[in-house]
């Protein structure tokens, strides 16, 4: 199962979300979204666990927890939909 983690501290690593995650069953992959500009944390992830009834029993824990001070939001992640297409962007004057 695929679990979308939101407002994850800016400076958590993908390790530490992994083991906040394998307490509860086998974590397949744990990913923490960066800006590509930046570098830095968007403040989501993705977390995969085969197991549907681990990944069910970590998302019902996990929601609302505090880590390092900020309230998790854990829930199944939705599949990805293709965006409609956007305009190009113009180009500035300045």
């Amino acid at each position: 199962m695929n679990i979308y983690v939101g407002n994850l501290p800016y400076n958590l690593t993908d390790d530490e979300l992994r083991a906040a995650f394998a307490a509860f069953g086998n974590v397949t992959s744990a990913k923490i979204i960066m800006d590509k500009y930046s570098g830095r944390s968007k403040g989501f992830g993705f977390v995969e666990m085969d197991n549907d009834s681990e990944a069910e029993e970590a998302i019902k824990k996990l929601d609302n927890s505090d880590m390092k001070g900020r309230n998790l939001r854990v829930n199944q992640a939705k599949p990805r939909t293709d965006r409609p297409d956007r305009p190009p962007r113009r180009e500035s004057k300045y």
